[in-house]
């Protein structure tokens, strides 16, 4: 028993959370609570108010209204020290780690003593990872690591404190299905322990498969509380967007698939891309699937001058392009949504109107080099109008934008650009079910406007959603493909795994 509908006490109730920014109420009377040993799920589309939500549980904001309740007794978070101090630990999607420090120094990071025992840290570090299944060398610097074993690192941390209640914000999305299951074990390790989970995910077949109860929110408001065993995952959608999962992928107009567009002729770099040749046509989109570590990532980055090849041609319209770096593959019109938007796709802290025109930036400039303020607001305004985008204003910096508007400024940055060739790299990563679906209409539009699209995806289902065909990469190879009539994710993971293409253990990026 989890202790809903007992009388057993909370860890943590939030009753009534209002917060407010100007006129902007992001949270408008939220209830809220954790029982001991639970896996309560939080969802909601971005800006549903789940993020400011877990801040007010972690003492980052402090609420305009309402209280917070610990084990019974108010309690009242000027901080984060204080939540730390009851045992609460939020694990953000923005790691809060020093990447110059090693491991054992950023899980013990503001609790190392003033003499240190560095063979004693690195071993109680190594216990705590080795908890947690991984194995990461204690006295490596965490700028080393790849950003999915950082990921585990801040858990690390977090489990070092002995937390009572620990918050995981999103903690999948970097993570490959090997590594997210190990997560879940920990999760469910947790929660036998007695310690109170807070899950929030996009992902929603996790949610099914570790929460107990979900709670939903939308627009700063509580839709419901259910437990996982009264629900589905139709009646969570229709709670956190109104629609059902039906509804999801818009319906793809007849698009006329002309020429040959972007031709790819044995492109090798290392083992991680091996003699792989590949073609779209104008008004197509195509699909690249696989599992984590296929190379797909690293042959999109090819084809966009980011990263060298070893051999190999590309063309674009029948002519072979020379890329030494992807201003050459702008300049030429390929473009590229990279899979870390945050890190490669946009400057988070410049403003949205900046963002958006960058990779087009000749359009809006004078003679004299001067950037015409006038043109460049009526052409922002006219891509936010375009791409629904959500903003205050668009000399905001993208850091104050959702996920799902955070991916719309990449995409209105690359339809300024132009050009004939856009691929997307995990397009919807993060991102919530309704801005998922705008953003299929959007790749939808580009084929339309004839564009040949490339869409790489670690979810199969998107693919079979909105791809004209979907080829199949394993450990480096391009497999097979599949048509329409072929879609399903047992032909898929047959291709990908086939001649023991099998997933790396612990790997996590393309």
């Amino acid at each position: 028993m989890h202790g809903w509908g007992t009388e057993m006490t909370a860890l943590v109730e939030l009753r009534g959370i209002k917060k407010f920014y100007g006129g902007v109420k992001a949270l408008k009377g939220v209830d809220f609570d954790i029982e001991p040993g639970e896996i309560h799920a939080l969802l909601g589309e971005n800006g549903a108010g789940k993020s400011t939500l877990m801040k007010v549980l972690g003492g980052d904001i402090i609420p305009n209204a309402g209280s917070i309740v610990v084990a019974g007794q108010p309690a009242d978070f000027r901080g984060p020290a204080d939540a730390k101090a009851v045992g609460i630990q939020v694990i953000h999607q923005e790691l809060a780690l020093a990447p110059d420090l090693s491991v054992a120094e950023n899980i013990y990071l503001g609790n190392l003593p003033p003499i240190i025992s560095w063979s004693a840290l690195n071993n109680s570090a190594g216990e705590v990872l080795n908890r947690l299944g991984f194995d990461i060398r204690p006295k490596e610097p965490v700028g080393n690591l790849p950003i999915a074993l950082q990921q585990i690192v801040e858990i690390a941390k977090a489990l070092s404190k002995e937390a009572r209640i620990i918050v995981f914000d999103e903690p999948t999305a970097v993570l490959s299905g090997k590594d997210a299951e190990r997560l879940h074990e920990i999760m469910l390790q947790l929660r036998m322990n007695g310690v109170g989970v807070v899950y929030i995910s996009h992902r929603l077949d996790e949610v099914f498969d570790v929460a107990d109860r979900m709670t939903v929110l939308k627009d700063g408001e509580t839709v419901g509380t259910v437990s996982v065993k009264d629900t589905d995952m139709n009646k969570i959608i229709r709670m956190m967007v109104g629609r059902p999962m039906e509804t999801m992928f818009p319906e793809k107009k007849p698009t006329k698939i002309g020429d040959e567009v972007l031709r790819v002729e044995s492109l090798n770099r290392g083992r991680e891309v091996m003699n792989v040749s590949l073609s779209v046509r104008s008004g197509e989109i195509v699909g690249l699937g696989g599992l984590v570590g296929s190379g797909r990532t690293e042959a999109a980055k090819m084809i966009f001058g980011a990263d060298p090849k070893d051999s190999g041609e590309i063309f674009l319209n029948g002519k072979p392009l020379k890329l030494k770096s992807p201003h050459d593959a702008v300049q030429a019109g390929v473009s590229l949504l990279p899979e870390d938007r945050k890190g490669e796709g946009v400057v988070i802290d410049f403003p949205i109107s900046v963002n958006s025109t960058m990779a087009g930036i000749g359009k809006i400039t004078n003679g004299f080099g001067f950037i015409k303020r006038r043109k460049e607001g009526r052409e922002v305004a006219e891509l936010a109008r375009k791409l629904t985008l959500k903003c205050g204003h668009i000399d905001d910096a993208v850091s104050t934008l959702s996920g799902g508007n955070q991916q719309k400024v990449v995409l209105a940055k690359w339809v300024f650009a132009g050009g004939d060739v856009i691929i997307f790299d995990e397009p919807t990563r993060g991102v919530d079910v309704g801005a998922k679906s705008e953003i299929y209409g959007l790749i939808n539009k580009m084929a339309e406007d004839g564009r040949a699209v490339l869409v790489i995806s670690s979810e199969h289902q998107e693919l079979f959603g909105i791809c004209d065909r979907v080829l199949v990469m394993g450990n480096g190879e391009l497999r097979g493909e599949l048509k329409p009539a072929d879609y399903s994710e047992e032909n898929l993971l047959h291709l990908a795994m086939a001649s023991g293409a099998l997933e790396k253990d612990g790997e996590s990026h393309d």
